[in-house]
């Protein structure tokens, strides 16, 4: 008898009968999932004849203190990039949500001037001209900003690449209600079929002009 085989066929035997038993569903699995590595981030420069700032969302009713502090704290920086993309002479496209307008717009990035704004819920595509506005403009790439993250970020986002167009997702200028939100977006424009292919992941100070 080969009692070597037999040994291994029994350490094989005890470890499949005591490896965790899956349920077979992502609810019932729910406690067993890990966060993968986080998305390498990467330096970008875009050209401004080409490129679009979109900023979505940027409004009193979903970026303040009591509803997402997160979207409050990144306003700065997302002036700042602003500023640099209207220096560069990159088109500026606003994204509003609900009855709101223009003019409701937080102070720190309202718009200037005559640049164009879309109204819808999450897909700013939907139901609107954006595509249009930035086919006028000849627009290859986006940069996509605003609130929520798991709303008018990753459906805007997701559109446009389906729509050949790249994408390029600053991940301190998006904000949801707690970090999971940003980070299962951020994974799925790392990951994400037909979406990744066209989307960079970098934060507002690697955007270079």
């Amino acid at each position: 008898m080969n009692f070597a085989k037999i040994a291994a066929c029994a350490v094989v035997g005890f470890g499949v009968s005591f490896a965790p038993a899956l349920a077979g569903d992502v609810i019932a699995d729910w406690s067993q999932a890990k966060a993968p590595a986080a998305p390498a981030l990467k330096e970008v420069t875009v050209d401004p004849k080409t490129t679009a700032f979109l900023v979505l969302d940027f409004l009193p009713s979903n970026c303040n203190m009591e509803r997402r502090p997160r979207c409050v704290d990144s306003l700065p920086k997302a002036k700042a990039l602003l500023e640099r993309a209207r220096k560069a002479g990159a088109p500026v496209v606003y994204g509003l949500a609900g009855q709101s307008t223009i003019k409701d717009v937080l102070p720190d990035v309202a718009p200037i001037g005559d640049e164009p704004s879309a109204r819808s819920s999450a897909d700013k595509f939907r139901g609107t001209d954006l595509q249009k506005i930035l086919a006028d403009r000849g627009i290859k790439t986006v940069i996509v900003s605003g609130t929520a993250a798991h709303g008018a970020v990753l459906y805007t986002g997701s559109a446009a690449a389906f729509m050949g167009l790249d994408v390029i997702v600053p991940v301190d200028l998006m904000s949801s209600e707690t970090i999971f939100h940003e980070q299962y977006v951020a994974f799925h424009f790392a990951t994400a079929p037909g979406v990744s292919q066209r989307t960079t992941l970098t934060r507002s100070d690697m955007i270079k002009f």
